[in-house]
């Protein structure tokens, strides 16, 4: 894929489409080493439950995740409320000297984390109202999308089926047109389970694909990193070459004429 093919959140641009988690790995060892071979850019953090300095006295996983090479984006994992989501946020800005870049998520319950769109809604009107960019976890609802663009979110974020499950995206129809209608970026956010998901998300056009478990839980984190690499460029090329119109008949690769023999 190009170096030119590049995509904007906010008033970031970026080249590596795939966005990675740093959420249970084994050690901030084997974290440090998937994200390398991921070729990730944007590492998402869950504030609530990963220490970034606000512990002083454990490890910080930003020893081991620079900001200097990778744009770190907090993520409101763990919050059922508006208002605990954008306490979140801002707690976030201030460990990170006023990042405003953040990934918001509100969910509806422990069981499923399904995304909570009325709290979501109300913690993106105050955030975007406070100066944050906001890229917004929400559910495959075209109408709900559009209200989050609406509202100026950087970025929507419809999961592809529930967080941590691996089912892969379920309902390809709903993000296609969450995509045909959107003009920022879309992003496959949860339910990834294998690199063939992450390619159909591409393929679909969708600007990027977040995940974490899909890699962290795989046996070899390491490796899976680097499929999901590949994955995404394979998916991003496939979308921009353009797949062959389907047919209800066979179609012969070669010419019907023109044998060398009969």
């Amino acid at each position: 894929m190009s170096n030119q093919d590049l995509f904007t959140i906010g008033s970031r641009t970026f080249s590596s489409r795939l966005l990675v988690g740093t959420g249970k790995y084994k050690d901030l060892t084997e974290t440090a080493q998937a994200i390398e071979n991921s070729g990730a850019q944007i590492v998402t953090v869950a504030i609530r439950r990963v220490n970034i300095g606000q512990k002083k006295d454990e490890p910080n996983l930003l020893d081991v995740i620079s900001p200097d090479k990778y744009t770190i984006l907090p993520n409101t994992a763990g919050c059922f409320d508006a208002e605990t989501a954008v306490r979140t946020c801002q707690l976030a800005r201030e460990l990170l000297d006023g990042h405003n870049l953040v990934k918001l998520e509100v969910l509806g319950d422990e069981k499923n984390l399904y995304p909570n769109v009325v709290e979501t809604l109300k913690a993106c009107r105050t955030l975007i109202d406070d100066g944050f960019d906001v890229m917004v976890y929400t559910s495959d609802d075209p109408i709900v999308a559009k209200e989050l663009e609406s509202m100026g979110c950087v970025a929507i974020m419809p999961l592809g089926s529930l967080i941590g499950s691996g089912l892969g995206l379920l309902n390809r129809h709903t993000l296609s047109l969450i995509v045909e209608q959107t003009k920022v970026p879309v992003l496959v956010d949860a339910g990834v389970g294998t690199a063939s998901d992450a390619s159909i998300a591409m393929e679909l056009g969708c600007d990027g694909v977040l995940m974490n478990t899909a890699i962290a839980h795989a046996q070899n984190p390491v490796l899976m990193a680097s499929a999901m690499k590949h994955a995404v460029i394979a998916g991003r090329e496939a979308f921009l070459a353009g797949r062959m119109p389907m047919r209800a008949m066979a179609q012969a690769s070669s010419p019907q004429t023109g044998y060398f023999f009969r």
